[in-house]
């Protein structure tokens, strides 16, 4: 077994936020390994933000970001369950940062529930008549078609979103980490993207 040292334990935590016996355990199972280590508290974060996603989120914080030279403006409202939490720069930084990711990515929705069933099924329609003459059985087509819808999603729905600073993970990824490290459920509730010349449909 590896000895864990002090400043190893204190490295993981500045780029994690978890707790001290948290990083000493996940170190020691991963046997001195940062970055495996760092991936054994991101699974267990993202395991405990799954269990805070039903409770209640009646606080939060309206943000705001500005892009280049006011052309692009955004208001998100983003929600957690007390004032206390509402209230740390580490939620203010959140807001922030999802704010910016709807400046640049310019999502259509929050979540996929949002998505109007007109608009699944136009593109449905999009994409079965892209392979109507494939010769491919109908069944298959649908899976192809499913498989589209979710690039889809990941176009257009805010969680589903790959996050403009790390595209490794999806917005929804992002948010689920936030929990994890603050303990409490956080929720984006809705938004509000404007452009200059841009008129709403």
């Amino acid at each position: 077994m590896a000895d864990i040292s002090a400043v190893l334990v204190k490295k993981l935590r500045d780029s994690t936020g978890a707790g001290f016996m948290e990083c000493k355990a996940a170190l020691t199972e991963a046997n001195g390994d940062l970055d495996a280590a760092t991936t054994l508290l991101r699974k267990r974060g993202l395991a405990s933000a799954a269990k805070k996603a039903g409770r209640t989120t009646s606080q939060g914080s309206v943000g705001s970001y500005i892009h280049m030279g006011g052309k692009i403006g955004v208001l998100v409202e983003v929600n957690c369950e007390s004032d206390f939490v509402a209230r740390t720069d580490q939620f203010a930084a959140l807001v922030k940062e999802i704010a910016m990711h709807i400046a640049a990515a310019d999502p259509k929705h929050v979540r996929r529930a949002e998505v109007p069933a007109s608009a699944l099924e136009k593109e449905k329609e999009i994409y079965r008549a892209q392979f109507a003459q494939s010769g491919k059985k109908p069944e298959v087509i649908e899976k192809i078609v499913e498989g589209k819808l979710d690039a889809y999603y990941e176009q257009v729905v805010l969680l589903d979103q790959k996050f403009i600073r790390d595209p490794a993970l999806s917005v929804s990824q992002v948010i689920a980490e936030a929990t994890a490290k603050m303990g409490e459920n956080i929720t984006v509730s809705r938004f509000a993207r404007f452009k200059i010349g841009e008129t709403n449909d």
